[in-house]
């Protein structure tokens, strides 16, 4: 897979729910960078779309992160999210890594997309789930990323109109 492109991607935001939040292990750095790359994405005009494991079990998706939803969530009951996100390289994001996440990303590697996990901002329960889920999703030819990657990928350039103003979220 080449560089991740902001004219060709989508955003992926999955499950980062009110109920589920307090027992993911790092939950503060998931929603902080899964938010960063919200606005990211809004602010370079890539389609972000987000999804809900079962919102009367889990409860919506977190506030920090739905206020800055273009779109409100997708409610779910199957663990893969059985979607289509939007065009290009899907760049994912979410909880849990291991059930949700991967399940998500694996169905649409087997449709034959293109996709990104960023690993910090993705999360588990307990970290040795989420490592091992980003190794699974590895070996099945999903490209493992983090926030800052993502962010200056989809830039491009210094010379990108938006560089100064999206700098500041990962700075």
């Amino acid at each position: 897979m080449p560089l991740i492109s902001a004219a060709d991607s989508t955003l992926l935001v999955v499950d980062l729910q009110e109920r589920l939040m307090p027992v993911i292990a790092g939950a503060d750095e998931v929603v902080e960078n899964a938010g960063r790359l919200v606005r990211a994405a809004t602010r370079l005009g890539i389609g972000v779309t987000a999804t809900e494991q079962n919102p009367a079990g889990l409860g919506p998706t977190v506030p920090a992160t739905a206020a800055l939803l273009p779109e409100p969530a997708i409610a779910k009951t199957s663990f893969a999210a059985g979607i289509d996100p939007g065009p290009g390289t899907i760049v994912a994001v979410g909880c849990e890594a291991h059930v949700c996440v991967l399940q998500t990303v694996l169905a649409l590697r087997a449709q034959g997309r293109d996709v990104a996990v960023v690993a910090d901002a993705v999360g588990s329960r307990r970290e040795a789930n989420r490592d091992r889920a980003l190794e699974r999703m590895r070996a099945h030819g999903v490209d493992v990323v983090t926030t800052e990657m993502v962010v200056f990928e989809w830039l491009g350039s210094s010379d990108n109109a938006a560089f100064r103003e999206v700098l500041t979220l990962v700075k």
